[in-house]
């Protein structure tokens, strides 16, 4: 049985306007112009990287990875003429932790990409295009695991299949032996 989700929306004056998701955790919108409340475009990028980011902690840890700290990186180019969708969306991951294996790291970030991440699937099935590159490592980093992903354009069965092109294991300068 599909899960049923709603959004409230309630105009604030102006481009504002209050969300009331089903959730019970309310964001506020606006334009760039007055600046109160998120771009609208820029939280889809958001979503894109929290889900997907949640699906590969979940899946490190299944993995029984020794993830110590993440971030995930999302940048989006959004076209200039309407509707100014994203055409390109690159996604960075910078994992850090003890004995990390990049091909957990590969797998992990395949499997979001493929099967778990419900905001990759939607943008993937429009004219947007979801890659990855390789991360940078974080400062305080003993290892980092790196992975590069592309998402190519549709598939003729009008499927969107990522490969993962590369992933390296790199030890920073404070723990090389």
């Amino acid at each position: 049985m599909p899960t049923h989700k709603s959004v409230l929306l309630e105009h604030r004056g102006g481009m504002a306007f209050h969300a009331e998701p089903s959730s019970g955790h309310p964001m506020d919108f606006d334009d760039r112009q007055s600046n109160t409340g998120a771009s609208p475009v820029e939280t889809v990028l958001s979503a894109l990287g929290s889900c997907t980011a949640m699906d590969i902690v979940g899946i490190l840890a299944k993995k029984r990875q020794d993830v110590t700290a993440y971030r995930i990186h999302v940048a989006g180019l959004q076209r200039d003429e309407y509707p100014q969708v994203y055409t390109e969306v690159t996604i960075t991951h910078e994992v850090d932790g003890r004995d990390i294996a990049e091909a957990a790291v590969r797998r992990a970030i395949e499997l979001s990409a493929l099967k778990y991440c419900p905001v990759n699937a939607m943008l993937s099935a429009g004219a947007t295009t979801v890659i990855g590159t390789e991360s940078i490592p974080m400062e305080l980093s003993p290892t980092i695991a790196r992975a590069k992903c592309y998402r190519p354009a549709r598939t003729a069965d009008r499927t969107c299949c990522p490969k993962v092109e590369r992933a390296t294991l790199i030890r920073s300068p404070a723990t090389a032996v």
